[in-house]
């Protein structure tokens, strides 16, 4: 997705040095565990244009025991992937399939539409049995790419064959689609139980909000009236037991995250309503990151969205992972930090994932959160290790365990060059299954001997998407932000929208 993230971002004694080392040391909640990871799916495509045997920016969804995981496949320099690739489970993460979407770009089958596809995201429609991965086709025009069309393919038999592409919108001649999302009503007693609705945003026009609602499985579309003059990207609408829709989103620029909800089923949204002002942290080492939002919702329609930030750390010099919890989607709580390590430990934490567990709600709600990091947030592109972790909660936040860490180091040479940095994906994402465990699912770069990740070179690529073998059990833990102070308040830079995040 997002090619916006380039352009935004005392020792008095030895005994005293010892003792401050050993402080940081302690405060660091971290547990360097031997996880087992299962590799999903690897990148079939060997066409030259693209990096060959990478896989990007996975989403997934869960519902009973199966889950569906969706991901960028063989992921271009200026944007978009050969295609969008899918793994599924139906046994709650033990085994998976995987497979590639019909259809959609030429490099899969020259009859298909479209040069490209990008931005993946998954939803399951419980009333009618469905399970959707909506993404962006691109194309190829004179000095970049165009998204042309927000799609949306559709699975009938749990999510292992998947058919041809059903329109939601497709572009005009000026318009550039960008960060579509999709989500679905599944609860029954509410009055607009089958509706899903995506969202996406026009760069053409401003990064204009647009949304768009079906109530047939994903066959029809229809778009909703939003506030005019909406600048924004990166939303995740979700749904509460009422049937309310509130989707958490950057605005345009990625200096404030805001919401915009609708109470008639799609027909209209109300906002923008302030979530908060961001303060982000430019990550090193070239690595494309931003502040989207990952939102996820409880039993109870407790909403629960974070994104990267460094507002509690002196001078900005590294990213929290921070969260902000809302009941009605218009008035939002006092942003805390999620107490990965200890506040100055210099730590960077980037692109979270976040899972609720749906059958948990409030102050019992289990939370898993996904998310890579750099040990040092001061280190270069030679020199940044880069490593993915995972933390929970089982009281909707209010503490957590101790963090472990899932996989990595990391070269940043094993990862795809784009045009807005060293590439895993603008988001990633975590799910429970129906056993209350959670998989984070996410792409790992493995080091080609000799080489380095080179477009052209089909051989020197190894990103592949992976998950934890075995579901991650929440652990409760005495792991709090109590008593953290906000000590940085100055927004992230503006973020150049000449370009749209494909």
């Amino acid at each position: 997705m997002s090619l916006i993230s380039h352009f935004r971002w005392r020792t008095r004694a030895i005994f005293a040095l010892t003792v401050a080392t050993l402080f940081a040391l302690v405060s660091t909640s971290f547990v360097f565990a031997n996880v087992t990871l299962t590799k999903i799916s690897s990148d079939p495509y060997t066409n030259t244009t693209s990096y060959h045997a990478t896989e990007v920016e996975p989403d997934t969804f869960s519902s009973g025991s199966t889950i569906v995981s969706a991901f960028q496949e063989g992921r271009f320099r200026n944007g978009g992937a050969s295609n969008i690739g899918w793994a599924t489970s139906s046994d709650g993460g033990t085994t998976w399939t995987h497979g590639n979407l019909p259809g959609i770009t030429k490099i899969a089958n020259p009859a298909n539409p479209y040069n490209r596809d990008t931005d993946p995201s998954v939803a399951f429609d419980a009333k009618h049995g469905v399970w959707m991965i909506s993404s962006l086709p691109l194309l190829q025009v004179s000095g970049g790419v165009l998204g042309v069309a927000v799609v949306v393919s559709r699975s009938t038999n749990g999510g292992t064959s998947w058919g041809n592409p059903v329109t939601v919108k497709a572009a005009t001649s000026t318009q550039n689609f960008d960060k579509n999302w999709t989500s679905c009503d599944n609860t029954p007693s509410s009055s607009h139980y089958g509706n899903c609705y995506t969202e996406w945003d026009d760069n053409g026009h401003n990064n204009q909000l647009h949304m768009s609602t079906s109530s047939d499985g994903g066959l029809t579309w229809k778009e909703g009236s939003v506030p005019a003059n909406s600048v924004v990207i990166g939303g995740q609408p979700l749904v509460q037991p009422n049937g309310t829709v509130i989707v958490p989103i950057d605005n345009g620029f990625e200096t404030a995250i805001e919401s915009f909800v609708s109470t008639n089923g799609g027909a209209s949204y109300s906002g923008p309503f302030s979530i908060s002002s961001i303060s982000s942290h430019t990550v090193a080492g070239n690595l494309r990151s931003g502040p989207l939002p990952s939102a996820e919702i409880d039993a109870s329609g407790k909403v629960y969205v974070v994104w990267q930030d460094c507002r509690f750390e002196s001078g900005c010099s590294a990213n929290d992972i921070v969260m902000s919890t809302s009941t009605n989607g218009t008035s939002w709580s006092a942003v805390k930090r999620v107490p990965i390590n200890a506040v100055g430990s210099g730590v960077d934490h980037f692109i979270p994932g976040l899972a609720v567990d749906k059958s948990t709600t409030g102050s019992t709600a289990h939370l898993g959160l996904t998310y890579y990091f750099y040990p040092s947030a001061s280190c270069s592109t030679s020199t940044c290790q880069l490593d993915i972790g995972f933390i929970s909660s089982t009281n909707g936040g209010s503490s957590w365990g101790t963090a472990t860490q899932l996989a990595g180091p990391m070269n940043l040479s094993t990862l795809p060059l784009t045009s807005q940095g060293y590439m895993v994906g603008d988001y990633i994402s975590t799910s429970f299954n129906n056993s209350g465990t959670a998989h984070g699912v996410f792409a790992v770069g493995k080091t080609v001997t000799g080489k380095t990740c080179t477009l052209g070179d089909a051989t020197s690529c190894n990103e592949a998407t992976y998950t934890n073998a075995s579901g991650l059990a929440f652990v409760d833990g005495s792991h709090t932000s109590k008593g953290d102070r906000v000590v940085f308040t100055a927004q992230a830079p503006l973020v150049n929208r000449s370009s749209s995040s494909l």
